[in-house]
């Protein structure tokens, strides 16, 4: 019962994760400030408490999609789910490392970022069961 539930809650925050990082899905809440004009809101993605600001945005656009990399080649689903199960491993030397990065800028957009997805996924799904049956 708990591995289905955990499943279950891992494809729901993956299906939140894909909808949620589309392109132009900049996230936009305004709460009216005391005392300002009701036609002002806040700048898009601003959030306004009485003493806080936070400013929450999706990522940009990548200039490099759909672009050769050096050796012209433009990395796909195959590669994004090579890359998201190596991206604990690339995370931790980029640390040390400033010319390595977790992600591929020469990619061809949405396959690619389903596929980075579906790599770390893959990770979180190993560890868990490694994990659990070690119990």
């Amino acid at each position: 019962m708990k591995k289905k539930l955990l499943v279950f809650v891992l494809l729901a925050v993956m299906l939140l994760m894909i909808t949620g990082c589309g392109p132009g899905s900049a996230i936009q809440i305004n709460t009216p400030v005391p005392n300002a004009q009701a036609s002002t809101p806040a700048s898009s993605g601003q959030i306004n408490v009485p003493g806080v600001s936070i400013q929450v945005y999706a990522p940009g656009t990548n200039p490099a999609v759909n672009t050769a990399d050096a050796h012209g080649r433009i990395s796909g689903i195959l590669l994004g789910i090579w890359h998201g199960v190596i991206s604990p491993v690339t995370l931790v030397i980029s640390l040390f490392n400033k010319g390595v990065q977790m992600y591929e800028v020469h990619n061809d957009g949405n396959q690619y970022n389903l596929g980075f997805l579906i790599g770390v996924a893959i990770v979180f799904v190993i560890l868990g069961a490694l994990v659990g049956s070690r119990r």
